[in-house]
This record gives C-alpha cells, sequence and structure tokens, in this order.
C-alpha cells in the first residue's frame, strides 16, 4: 500500500510539474508581432485600390527633343553594329575561336546599349 501512494503521489507530483512548466515553454516560444510602420501599405487591399500612388508618373510629352533624337540615333547605330556582327559571326568557322574584331563589336553593341538606357531613364 505504501509503495502504491508513493507512485501516485510521484505521477502526480511529475504531472503538476509538467503542467506548470509547460505555459513558460510555450511563451519563450513565441516571438512578438513586429508593429507595422504608418508608412507601410495597406496589406488588405491590392494595389492601386487603397489610395493615390507614391510614384512620380512619366509624361512622354515633357520629354527632351534633343534626347529623344539621340535615342533615335544610337538606336540606329546599334541595329547597324549588331547586323554586322552577326554577319562576321556568319562568316567565322563555328569550331574556331571567335575573332577580336567579334568581340571588338560586340564590346560597342554593349557600351551603345547601356548609353541607350541611361538616357531613356532620364
Amino acid at each position: 500500500m505504501l509503495g502504491s501512494r508513493r507512485r501516485w503521489l510521484t505521477t502526480w507530483a511529475g504531472a503538476v510539474g509538467v503542467l506548470a512548466v509547460s505555459p513558460l515553454s510555450f511563451s519563450a516560444q513565441m516571438s512578438p508581432q513586429p508593429i507595422p510602420s504608418p508608412h507601410a501599405p495597406n496589406q488588405n487591399f491590392p494595389p492601386g485600390l487603397d489610395g493615390p500612388d507614391n510614384k512620380p508618373r512619366t509624361d512622354n510629352k515633357s520629354a527632351d527633343p534633343q534626347i529623344q533624337r539621340e535615342i533615335r540615333g544610337d538606336v540606329l547605330k546599334l541595329y547597324e553594329l549588331a547586323s554586322e556582327l552577326k554577319e562576321q559571326v556568319e562568316k567565322s568557322d563555328a569550331s574556331a575561336t571567335l575573332s577580336l574584331s567579334v568581340v571588338k563589336t560586340a564590346q560597342q553593341i554593349e557600351k551603345l546599349a547601356k548609353q541607350i538606357k541611361n538616357l531613356s531613364r532620364g
């Protein structure tokens, strides 16, 4: 009888100990949620429906005509260089390495493409 009483008391003390420790372990695992910024977009609305966009709108009519002419000229030159590169690659042997002129033309195309990109950004 004494052994069963000890066993019951040990089981009871273990259960109370587990129940007392379990809320502490759950609270340690849960991290606090960050407070959203008042300037953050509202997640409850799809984009465009929660208010005006903060992005500046670009108007094509206000673009500088001089820049547009430069872009058109650069695009024409880019087209000519790309056609020239295509002809050079078609003439070269597929098993041989590319010639220096092909590499230089590709570099010119890359430089011109970056210039057009920068001009179009404004």
